[in-house]
């Protein structure tokens, strides 16, 4: 238990969220995470509750999308908002180095590089998400609207 929460990724998440609500606290999970529907079965909530952070290239750049874990990111409706032809999912490799994080632990907050970040507005159905803390054994539970502030998002419709 106190092995994952000494990791520098969740190190950096709690620290972060503790600067923006003392409140706010990691919580690591007896099992993994690394699906939203893991996640939901685990937290006995419901799917579209979970926050998926995906990373996206779009040309030269990244960006982050929150996604709810029951939706899909819509490529075509990202690019528009972008306003650029080749949007792609970030590999493992790239996920890594941007956001300073590995696939299954990709926190909204604390990324190793500046990003836009995007949040699908169909997250606003529910009181409190739940979003992955740096490490697919913890999650960080925060209500939507502060998801927003701390984040700094966009909240767009995203999903398909």
């Amino acid at each position: 238990m106190e092995k994952i929460l000494d990791k520098e990724p969740v190190k950096r998440v709690h620290e972060f969220i503790t600067k923006f609500d003392p409140g706010l606290k990691v919580l690591v999970l007896d099992t993994t995470a690394r699906t939203a529907k893991d996640a939901a079965t685990l937290l006995k909530c419901e799917v579209g509750a979970i926050v998926k952070s995906l990373l996206f290239r779009a040309d030269e750049t990244f960006l982050i999308c929150l996604i709810a874990g029951d939706k899909r990111c819509s490529l075509n409706k990202l690019k528009k908002i972008v306003e650029k032809k080749d949007v792609c999912m970030a590999n493992a490799d790239e996920v890594k180095s941007i956001t300073g994080f590995s696939i299954g632990g990709v926190a909204p907050i604390a990324h190793s590089s500046q990003l836009n970040i995007l949040i699908d507005q169909s997250l606003g159905r529910f009181q409190s998400v739940f979003a992955a803390a740096g490490h697919p054994n913890s999650i960080f539970k925060i209500n939507f609207d502060q998801l927003v502030q701390m984040t700094k998002g966009e909240v767009k419709g995203i999903t398909e």
